[in-house]
Formats: structure tokens, C-alpha cells, sequence
């Protein structure tokens, strides 16, 4: 037997990113150990997705991102800072808020290009070793890390 049921759709109204500028996109943005933003209003946030990199302004389609090891790029009036994160996820609401909570989120600029490319020839070489099979897999999770952040302070 089937039973009608009424269904009910609650219609959110969409605009163009030209027009929800001027509610803005409120952003906060988490570690475990810090809040690095709480609803603060900023023009744009630009994530490194799994899905791919991606642009967020105010009224963007509600969504879920994982994020990978690389840039949370947030433009806020002028000023552009830059953060690198491990890992996280990125959520989109509909009332143009974005939740970003990420593993480990560090200021691009603190990094030291010259630390950074001995670390990575370090894993490098632990990867490619006769270590155990855990220590290898081990190794290749940071070197993926590591090129990612490589590359965010080439980019800078």
C-alpha cells in the first residue's frame, strides 16, 4: 500500500555573488587548540579542496569540502593572509557563514623554505628505505605534505 504524502520545500532565495557582497561572508575558521577567526566578515575565502581548489563568497552553494594539505587563502577588505593547513574540512552554510576546522593551520610566512626542503629530502629518503611498511606510509603522508607546503612558499 502507498501512502501520499505531502512534501514540503523550504526555497532559499540565490543571487549572484555581485549582490551577497554586500551581506558578506562571515568566516570562522579552527584549530584544536585556537580560534584564528570567529564570524569575522571577509570579502573571500579560497580553500585547496579534495574536489579541487575553490573561490567562497558570500551566498556560494552550501556545501561540505574536505580539504588537503595547502592554502586557506583569506582576503579580507585589503589586507590577503595566507595559512597552511594538513587537513580539515570546510563547511558552507546557507546564511553565507563558513565554518573552516582544520588539523593544523600555520601563517605561510613562517616557514622557512630552507627547513622545509631538508625536511622533505629527509622523508624522501625514509620513504624510499628498507624501513617497515608502517614507517613508509608514514614517510609518504609527509612528503605529501611537505611538497604541498614547499610549493605554498614558492607561491608567496
Amino acid at each position: 500500500m502507498l501512502i501520499n504524502k505531502k512534501l514540503v520545500l523550504t526555497s532559499i532565495v540565490r543571487t549572484y555573488a555581485t549582490e551577497a557582497a554586500a551581506t558578506g561572508l562571515r568566516l570562522t575558521f579552527a584549530v584544536p587548540h585556537q580560534t584564528i577567526y570567529k564570524d569575522t566578515s571577509v570579502a573571500q575565502v579560497n580553500i585547496a579542496a579534495v574536489s579541487g581548489d575553490m573561490g567562497i563568497l558570500a551566498s556560494h552553494v552550501p556545501s561540505i569540502e574536505q580539504l588537503r594539505p595547502g592554502v586557506v587563502e583569506v582576503i579580507e577588505n585589503a589586507i590577503t593572509k595566507k595559512y597552511f593547513v594538513s587537513g580539515g574540512f570546510a563547511t558552507m552554510n546557507p546564511d553565507s557563514s563558513l565554518n573552516i576546522n582544520a588539523i593544523e593551520a600555520f601563517p605561510v610566512e613562517e616557514f622557512s623554505a630552507e627547513a622545509v626542503r631538508h625536511n622533505l629530502a629527509e622523508a624522501q629518503r625514509l620513504a624510499n628505505s628498507g624501513a617497515t611498511e608502517e614507517e613508509k606510509i608514514a614517510a609518504k603522508i609527509e612528503v605529501e605534505v611537505l611538497e604541498s607546503l614547499q610549493a605554498a612558499i614558492n607561491a608567496k
